[in-house]
């Protein structure tokens, strides 16, 4: 997961922008399911992951980047992008390749491109279209990754889901293949 979460950062370095957004809508499944008693995903267990790893990532760099002597007067700021918009988009995204979907609380979901602009726009609604960036959002998924990861990683469901978990095998998968370097 650790690997997935760095490539994740890595795409984006370089670029590869769809890929990045791909990966970054995928990790709430991919957790979710991780997580749970039957190590399978579902809609439910993508909202509520996303709900409590992903969401609160936004205030938590909107505080971040104003003084400390100031944050006590900043009022909590709410991501628009809610635990089941997120996951409309995802399949619309994934399973279609749209921006839009027919539930979705906004007409589109945009991503802005890193350097794009020199002005952060980021969870803004501008006519009924949902802009974000692509960076920032990126961050605040792989940010909530890796602490649910140092949470998640002593529990029994994960430790056991883990063991099916797509990795990167150096050497091969024995008595699959053997010699050349494998994701199985």
């Amino acid at each position: 997961m650790h690997s997935l979460l760095a490539q994740i950062e890595g795409s984006l370095h370089s670029g590869h922008y769809f890929l990045s957004l791909f990966a970054a809508l995928s990790v709430p499944d991919i957790a979710g399911a991780l997580s749970s008693t039957d190590g399978t995903a579902s809609s439910k267990k993508y909202e509520a992951w996303y709900e409590e790893w992903v969401r609160p990532r936004f205030f938590e760099s909107v505080l971040a980047g104003v003084p400390a002597h100031a944050r006590p007067h900043i009022s909590h700021m709410e991501n628009p992008l809610t635990g089941a918009a997120c996951y409309q988009f995802r399949c619309s995204l994934l399973h279609q390749g749209s921006s839009q979907h027919p539930k979705s609380p906004f007409s589109r979901i945009i991503f802005i491109e890193p350097g794009a602009t020199s002005n952060t726009v980021h969870y803004c609604t501008m006519n009924d279209a949902l802009c974000i960036d692509l960076s920032a959002f990126c961050s605040e998924v792989v940010g909530g990754g890796r602490a649910w990861l140092q949470e998640a990683a002593t529990q029994e469901a994960y430790v056991k889901n883990y063991e099916r978990f797509a990795r990167r095998h150096e050497g091969g998968l024995a008595p699959y293949i053997v010699g050349v370097p494998v994701i199985g």
